[in-house]
């Protein structure tokens, strides 16, 4: 087995981690692939291979992104454009998308011996129509996010589906985003929980100037439509799993829709999600180190 390992060498204790999942690994006869710009990080661990990522991961089985959530996000990409599936080894606080956590390495034994499952999670696409006519196309496993600018003091919003107005309101922004994304930024906007097999789209708004905000869960073969007006032609900015961000004008239109990309992750204890509910999302946050503060 050909294994390319992506470390967050920002967490805490990630280093440690990598290097205990390393010879687990390898005791189990798999080669591990890193990005060279790794080599220094990880020098006394002589069986590794380097190169660029965008040429090793093709010829590699599987991804390994040890890290958190937002590890995963990055790894998505690659993920999805090159069709491999991916393992989350959590070292952060959440890590929920993770379904391996630090404490349980050892079950990477039951991973090379092929005792696992491949859970496929779909993408949707936002497609940006500027008012010059060119178009831009980005895709997220999580949310795409359309917020009013710090210079906007109001934003009007119109939704629709299919051509067909949904929602027409005032709000500091609109979160689309994927079942696996329902936990994320949109669960926190007051959307559902979303269990991450189905196929669907689900709206939710953020601080709507409405007393009857809900979210709206649309089929995944919508296309959602979203225009919008601010004043003073303010921009809005459109976020891609929290990284990517562009500004919008105001006679910029997006579409959002399933995309045709999705992406695999491993899991190897089963039924990861809805455990991940009960230890990550039903019980108090608890204390925490300085190191490990956002």
């Amino acid at each position: 087995m050909k294994i390319f390992i992506y470390p967050n060498l920002d967490k805490k204790n990630c280093k440690s981690y990598t290097i205990k999942a390393c010879g687990i690994l390898l005791l189990n006869g798999a080669e591990i692939f890193m990005d060279c710009s790794h080599k220094d990080d990880f020098a006394e661990i002589s069986a590794l291979h380097y190169g660029l990522s965008e040429k090793l991961i093709p010829e590699c089985d599987c991804i390994l992104a040890v890290g958190g959530d937002g590890t995963i996000l990055r790894c998505s990409g690659y993920a999805s454009e090159f069709k491999k599936p991916m393992l989350g080894l959590n070292c952060g606080r959440l890590g929920f998308m993770a379904t391996l956590e630090h404490s349980e390495l050892d079950l990477l034994n039951d991973f090379c011996s092929g005792k696992y499952t491949l859970d496929k999670r779909m993408m949707i696409d936002a497609e940006v129509e500027f008012e010059n006519g060119k178009t831009k196309r980005f895709t997220a496993l999580n949310d795409i996010v359309i917020l009013k600018d710090t210079g906007c003091k109001i934003a009007d919003f119109m939704v629709s589906k299919n051509n067909m107005l949904v929602s027409s309101l005032r709000a500091d922004g609109l979160i689309f985003s994927t079942p696996t994304g329902a936990t994320a930024y949109s669960l926190s906007a007051g959307g559902p929980i979303i269990e991450p097999g189905m196929d669907c789209i689900e709206f939710t708004q953020i601080c709507a100037h409405s007393l009857f905000a809900r979210s709206i869960v649309f089929s995944s073969d919508s296309v959602i439509g979203v225009e919008f007006h601010t004043s003073k032609k303010a921009k809005v900015i459109l976020t891609v799993d929290g990284n990517e961000v562009f500004k919008l004008c105001e006679n910029d239109k997006v579409r959002i829709l399933r995309s045709e990309s999705y992406v695999e992750l491993i899991d190897i204890k089963g039924g990861s999600f809805f455990s991940s509910v009960n230890r990550k999302l039903m019980q108090p946050l608890k204390s925490f180190s300085e190191d490990e503060k956002i």
